[in-house]
């Protein structure tokens, strides 16, 4: 079974046959390049390298992974996955994407219980910040620019930023606000 795409061009274009030791592998490459932000890594792998996702595709798909309960790149994974290969595709994509990362998360730990007081390690901490940050807003930009280009889908945008981030409003408040406001604008547009 694979998830159905609103793209044009996905409607024409063949899915590929895609294994799940190959979405494993995708995966745990995504997870071991993910830091300060995977929307941008799991991009560049879909839909820059290997091409399987078009990239209205990924930005459809990674909505959709956004408004699902849990982090967003991982329901994204198990779309993809399920997409591709099916219900072994979608383990396959969950365990590319949480086992090393699980793995590295405990060695830091280990690592940081025993030398996080010193000043070397807050200073490394505070780089790695900023470049976070950095990644983050470099994926935003990417994927903002496959909006179509009409006011209704960027006045959402600035309404959930300033509800989110100047506002510091609860993102389950924002949502549920503005969810409801605009699937109406989008189905009256639809019409």
């Amino acid at each position: 079974m694979s998830l159905p795409l609103r793209s044009d061009t996905a409607s024409t274009a063949p899915v590929p046959q895609i294994g799940a030791l190959r979405l494993f592998l995708l995966f745990s490459r995504i997870a071991l390049s993910g830091f300060g932000g995977m929307p941008f890594w799991t991009r560049r792998a879909l839909v820059e390298r290997q091409r399987w996702l078009t990239e209205r595709e990924f930005v459809e798909l990674m909505a959709i992974g956004q408004l699902l309960p849990g982090p967003g790149t991982l329901n994204l994974a198990v779309m993809v996955g399920q997409r591709f290969a099916g219900g072994m595709g979608a383990m396959a994509a969950i365990a590319g994407l949480l086992g090393w990362p699980a793995l590295i998360v405990i060695a830091l730990g280990m690592l940081y219980q025993r030398y996080g007081a010193l000043p070397v390690v807050h200073q490394a901490l505070t780089g790695m910040s900023a470049v976070g940050a950095g990644l983050l807003l470099a994926s935003g930009i990417r994927m903002a620019a496959v909006l179509s280009r009409q006011w209704c889908p960027w006045l959402f945008a600035g309404l959930a930023f300033a509800g989110v981030g100047l506002g510091r409003w609860s993102l389950i408040v924002v949502v549920g606000a503005l969810a409801p406001l605009a699937i109406a604008a989008a189905w009256k547009e639809l019409r």
